[in-house]
Formats: C-alpha cells, structure tokens, sequence
C-alpha cells in the first residue's frame, strides 16, 4: 500500500483522535475513545464521507489496532495475577466464561450470525476493541461485523462506566477491593475502567486494574478457543470446501497476539525499565483512539441504525449479564 494513499485517511483519523483527546479533558465522563468513534462516525457519515479517505482509514482500523494489542503485553507481567489472590483469580475466570456463554447465547436468540456473537462475546469478556480486532482474523470476520461491534461494545462500555461508581458504592460501601473487583470485571476497555474507578478513589483505580490486567491476559486463550470454535463451524457447515480453500486455518494465532504474549513474557522475566512500560501504554493508546477513529470514519450508519433495536437489545442484554453476574460472584466470592 502506498503511503500517499494512506496519508488523507490516516490523517483525518489522527487530527479526530488529537480533538478527541483535547474534549476528553473537559468531558472525562465520555473518555477520548467514545469521543474518537463519535465524532468519526458523525463525520464520516456527513462531510468526511469520501472514498479518498478510504485506504488510510483502513490502514488505521487495522494496523494501528494490532499495534496497540501488541505493545499492551509490554504494560503487565505474570506476577500480577498474584494481588488479587486465588479467588480473585475464580472470580475473573468464572465471569469471563458467564460472559461469553450469554452473550452467545443472547446473540442466537436474536439472530445475529456466529461472526458477531462470538465477536461480541470476545470484546465484552476480555478487552473491548483489543479483542474484537484480536478475534476478527481468527474467525475471518468482515469489517462492517468488526465495527459494529466495536461501537456497540464502546457504547455499552460508556454507560456501564457512568453507572458502576454509583451503583459500587450503593451495594458495597467502603470497600474498595469489591468495586475494583466489579469494574475491573465487567467494563471492557482499559481507559474505561481507570476513568469509572477514578470517580470512586485511588486505591479503587489500583485494584480495579489489577483485575482488568487478569482479563487482559487471557486474551491470548480466547482466541485459540474462538478459532476452534469458527474451524469446526466451517468443518460441519462445508466440509470437504473448507479443506480445499484451507482459509483460516492459519491464522491461529495473530502476530500481533504472540507479540502480546512474547512482550508479556519478557516484562514478567526481566524487570524493564519504568519507561518502556510508561511508553508502550502511551503509545498502545494512542494507537486504539486514532484506531476507534478510523472505525467512526468507515461506519456505515444507515446500516448501522437499521439493527438499531436488536443491537440495543443485545449491547443492554449483554450488559446487564455482566453486571448481574459480577454483583453476585463477588457477593459469594470476595465479600467476607
């Protein structure tokens, strides 16, 4: 691809991620992410709709997304895993697995094909767009699938990060280890976490990421399981058409996602500076808002709006699975 090709897009989807960062500062309730994918989606279904920014916004959605999944695994290490004890650990297991059940399952009864469910299931158990972008090649997911499950699951994202706090300190008081335990465990990005536990105190931000971090780390086993999925899907659906077009089978593992899992070895055997960590987080999250951008830039909001009601069904459905389940492990769990 020719990079004067890429430039006009790529562009467009940085100066949006720069305005984004700037307004994220007098609207930290939103988050530069959700502000990224608003703005790019109202600009690239308005006066931003044109094919010469086609190239650059695709170059962005994909590559600078397996970028920022990559240098994430230079922000955390093994050893994290031991702060939040071993049913800390349960909790976050037995979530992600309630998560991702419910949210096939949803996804079936309302009709939406194997591709976005599992998609959803991904974005919403592990790390949101991270995830989603992680899965996609695995299950060869198209990329009108692939951003309407990013916005869907950013939007969902945001609501849940305005009502955690509130709704934290309302069931369990002063303890800062539970409401880290129930935003770290349920909101889907990174930023989104900090900014929701941020509103509660500092020490809610340190726990609350601690068991985002554990979600994080089992991004690399839920592709492998969602690539199973999709091979045995195409197995029973084509079978003998499958093995001849050999598509998707090697794409077990993406790049990006053994460069997460390589980078998070090496932090969790070698102590690396502060600043390597303290860079690729900056880095990795500039990558995912110029990335989110891009997606706002591409999405197609008429199609977007014409599932309007089942997409809502689903965002809140999947939502409300999360919540209910995470209130009551760490009810039966954490609470002593």
């Amino acid at each position: 691809m020719k990079v004067k090709g890429i430039l006009p897009g790529l562009s467009m989807s940085l100066i949006i991620a720069i305005i984004s960062q700037i307004l994220a500062k007098f609207i930290p309730a939103l988050g530069a992410a959700t502000i990224a994918i608003l703005l790019g989606i109202i600009g690239g279904n308005t006066f931003l709709k044109q094919p010469q920014l086609g190239k650059g916004t695709k170059f962005a959605e994909s590559k600078l997304l397996e970028y920022s999944v990559m240098l994430l695994g230079a922000t955390m290490t093994v050893q994290t895993i031991g702060k939040i004890g071993g049913w800390g650990v349960g909790f976050i297991l037995i979530q992600m697995t309630i998560t991702i059940v419910g949210a096939l399952w949803l996804g079936n009864r309302l009709g939406f094909s194997q591709n976005m469910r599992l998609l959803m299931a991904g974005g919403n158990a592990v790390c949101g767009s991270s995830a989603i972008a992680s899965i996609a090649p695995v299950i060869e997911a198209d990329e009108d699938d692939k951003g309407t499950v990013i916005t869907l699951v950013n939007l969902m994202g945001t609501v849940l990060m305005l009502t955690l706090p509130v709704l934290g300190g309302a069931i369990f008081g002063g303890g800062v280890i539970l409401k880290g335990a129930l935003i770290g465990g349920t909101l889907q990005s990174v930023g989104q976490v900090v900014a929701a536990a941020s509103m509660v105190n500092q020490t809610t931000v340190q726990f609350a990421t601690i068991f985002k971090i554990m979600r994080i780390m089992m991004l690399v086993v839920v592709v492998l399981i969602f690539g199973r999925l999709h091979k045995r899907a195409i197995e029973d659906e084509l079978a003998e058409e499958a093995e001849i077009s050999g598509n998707g089978n090697g794409h077990w593992l993406p790049w990006y996602v053994a460069g997460f899992l390589i980078l998070c070895a090496l932090n969790s055997l070698v102590t690396l500076p502060a600043i390597v960590g303290a860079t690729a987080h900056t880095i990795s999250s500039w990558f995912e808002i110029i990335a989110l951008a891009a997606i706002g830039l591409r999405l197609n909001l008429v199609n977007f709006l014409k599932a309007g009601k089942r997409l809502a069904l689903y965002g809140l459905g999947v939502g409300s699975i999360q919540v209910a389940s995470a209130l009551i492990l760490i009810t039966l769990l954490l609470r002593h």
